[in-house]
């Protein structure tokens, strides 16, 4: 039975790494698997879940949140707005994010994450063995500057007619059309009580004119010389150099966990890193295939559990107090029955 590792204090950052026992792992024309299982069973409202690849230059002792390392990956959580995946690689000094979202697990079970680098510079994610997002690098990351840039030359010219449509030259507006947007109320009368002397000159209240068109504008037609919108055009960036190598993260010597989290309690457990996909199909899959749905069931029957306790204590309640209820109407009966009965005389 494996055991795994537990966040326990609340508001709190956590450092841990492990180098590998044996050689450095380097991906150079081969796959890069980084893998691991994370349980949130503390129903967790904000905190990391994310997994960091280093060099083998790292120095445990001094592990931080500025420690540099070559990938991050994995869940993050914090409130209803971040609940994504992420998947960070390090970059000639920079830590570039994917520019996709990725949306994680926020449940309490345990979920097994994966990321697949491989040497066409393609990668994909997966959870629970399901593939939930792949493509590119180049495409995905800020690798590298564009390869096309606009034509800092080109210019829009001067006659470029960019209007689908235009007011109409032979629409004129309507002899009638200027009218007050307000007018005084003719149903108004001056109140008897008015003093033009002390209340000055009476006018009638001001009411929206139902004759009030607003302001006039020519009808639309369309433009005879619309050109449509215009395209900037590009030319191939100069600073523009690809990269068949975006994939080799060089060597790899270990992985850590350097991660905040408000409220503790998550398991990592099941960490791989390697360059088989196989291994890594090898290494969860009684997690997945047995354990995950042993746990949710192990869950459920928990929960009905708990619902069913829950209700035969509303319903204990509820006759405790329909119990208190009938004591006292048989107290306040026996009190009128005292009141209502006639009282003795006895003669001396």
């Amino acid at each position: 039975m494996s055991t795994g590792i537990q966040t326990s204090q609340d508001a709190r950052f956590y450092a841990l790494s492990s180098k590998f026992a044996d050689n450095a792992l380097a991906n150079k024309d081969k796959d890069l698997i980084v893998q691991f299982s994370v349980k949130h069973e503390q129903n967790i409202d904000c905190g990391g879940g994310y997994v960091k690849v280093f060099g083998c230059d790292l120095d445990q002792a001094d592990l931080h949140g500025d420690t540099p390392y070559k990938i991050m990956f994995g869940p993050d959580i914090c409130g209803p707005g971040t609940k994504k995946v992420h998947v960070i690689f390090n970059y000639k000094g920079k830590n570039l994010l994917i520019n996709k979202e990725i949306r994680c697990k926020d449940d309490v079970y345990t979920h097994v994450y994966r990321l697949v680098v491989k040497p066409d510079n393609t990668y994909k994610v997966l959870i629970d063995g399901e593939v939930v997002e792949k493509g590119d690098l180049e495409a995905d990351w800020s690798f590298l500057p564009p390869k096309t840039i606009k034509d800092p030359e080109a210019k829009k010219p001067e006659d470029w007619d960019d209007k689908p449509k235009i007011d109409d030259p032979e629409d004129t507006k309507p002899e009638d059309w200027e009218q007050p947007e307000f007018i005084p109320d003719p149903d108004a009368t001056k109140p008897e009580d008015w003093d033009d002397e002390m209340d000055g000159e009476w006018e009638p209240p001001q009411i929206n004119n139902p004759a009030y068109k607003g302001e006039w504008k020519p009808k639309q037609i369309d433009n005879p010389n619309y050109k449509g919108p215009w395209v900037h055009p590009e030319i191939d960036n100069p600073d523009y150099k690809p990269d068949a190598a975006l994939y080799d993260q060089g060597e790899v010597c270990a992985v850590g966990f350097d991660l905040w989290q408000v409220k503790a309690g998550t398991i990592f457990d099941n960490v791989l890193v390697t360059d088989s996909e196989q291994e890594a199909d090898d290494a969860v899959e009684d997690l997945l295939k047995n354990r995950v749905p042993a746990e949710k069931k192990m869950k459920e029957e928990q929960d009905a559990e708990e619902e069913k306790n829950r209700k035969a204590e509303e319903e204990a309640k509820k006759a405790e107090e329909g119990d208190k209820d009938a004591e006292k109407e048989d107290e306040e009966k026996d009190d009128d029955e005292a009141e209502e009965k006639p009282v003795e005389h006895t003669e001396l």
